[in-house]
């Protein structure tokens, strides 16, 4: 299995990246990618799983570690256009997974709603 993770980051940033703060919950819905670059890229994305502080993303295209991206989502509802940066990434599985940063209070309680309808 090839993974590429936070490890070749400082070491202050990688006990950030390994601390989750936030349940994942099991969720599926297509996110698109707002740079027109990454959407390219990325031809197709959809998520394997959400929590309020990011989610795990299916995409046939590899990402660097580190590296900031700017996604649309709908979801219960809910559209989001949020930051984030690649915490981690499994070629093999085709999968990175995405940290939300930079997310306003207000959008980041509306991803707790959502989050926590996937609980009911």
């Amino acid at each position: 299995m090839t993974m590429k993770t936070a490890e070749s980051m400082d070491p202050a940033a990688v006990a950030y990246a390994n601390r989750r703060a936030h349940e994942r919950m099991s969720a599926t819905f297509d996110v698109r990618f707002k740079e027109v670059q990454d959407a390219a890229r990325a031809l197709h994305a959809y998520s394997l799983n959400l929590s309020a502080g990011g989610l795990c993303l299916r995409t046939r295209r590899s990402y660097d570690v580190g590296a900031r991206v700017r996604l649309q989502m709908s979801v219960e509802g809910e559209d989001f256009d949020l930051e984030g940066v690649i915490s981690w990434v499994r070629d093999d599985a085709e999968a990175i997974g995405v940290r939300f940063v930079d997310v306003k209070d207000v959008d980041q309680e509306r991803l707790q709603r959502v989050v926590a309808s996937f609980k009911r």
